[in-house]
């Protein structure tokens, strides 16, 4: 495909084109799309190398697997945009686990045997989250995933997907409704059980929005602050 022909092209073309290993199409694709991939990473990471490593890893995906973008189910930018936001989080895990073996060996007495049922339990809470996020519309499950996950407010989301800001309430609210109608009905009694050993929370204390806890009423969330997972 011509340089011409490419800038014309729509986000669809392009992909097309890039699964016939046509370079100069991926080159189109990042000039649209880098900076957004950049901008959303650098803002979670908060470190520009960072973020640029993680825009290089999203478009030498799209090279190696351009069959995965699929036109009827959302934008390019959407795809891209999401994938940039689930690498750049599993960063942050990772530097936090990091950080955090660390300070053990550093600063703490040797570790008691760990709680196996416990670990054993909460791997299967968040595998059925998982599950159930995977049967939601692309949509809904790219809104959830950036609030909750994200840390990121309605109005940031919006920016984010670019979409109004009324659409992204809709979808993380009927996105949530079917998340709880698709767990089964004890995927938070583990955590019930283990929060009845803790000390109760101080009277009129906000519930959690953890959604590894569905039968947890959800507080309403203001525009101005980000949701915590």
């Amino acid at each position: 495909m011509e340089i011409n022909l490419l800038i014309e092209a729509d986000d669809t073309a392009l992909v097309a084109s890039i699964a016939e290993r046509h370079e100069p199409a991926l080159g189109e694709a990042y000039r649209r799309h880098s900076s957004s991939v950049h901008g959303l990473a650098r803002r979670l990471l908060g470190d520009g190398a960072l973020a640029e490593d993680v825009t290089q890893e999203i478009f030498v995906r799209l090279w190696r697997q351009p069959e995965r973008f699929d036109a009827t189910r959302g934008k390019l930018r959407t795809m891209l945009l999401t994938q940039a936001h689930g690498l750049a989080v599993d960063m942050i895990r990772r530097e936090r686990a990091r950080a955090r073996r660390e300070d053990r060996v550093h600063h703490e007495p040797k570790a008691p045997p760990p709680d196996v049922d416990a670990e054993l339990i909460t791997m299967i809470d968040v595998e059925q989250i998982r599950s159930a996020l995977e049967t939601l519309d692309e949509h809904e499950r790219t809104a959830i995933q950036l609030a909750f996950y994200g840390g990121h407010t309605y109005r940031q989301v919006a920016e984010i997907l670019d979409v109004p800001e009324g659409t992204i309430k809709t979808r993380i609210r009927t996105g949530l409704r079917r998340l709880q109608q698709r767990l089964p009905a004890d995927a938070g009694a583990a955590q019930t059980r283990r929060s009845d050993s803790t000390t109760a929370p101080p009277t009129g204390a906000a519930p959690s929005t953890n959604p590894t806890q569905p039968n947890t009423p959800q507080p309403a969330v203001r525009n101005d602050q980000p949701w915590t997972a």
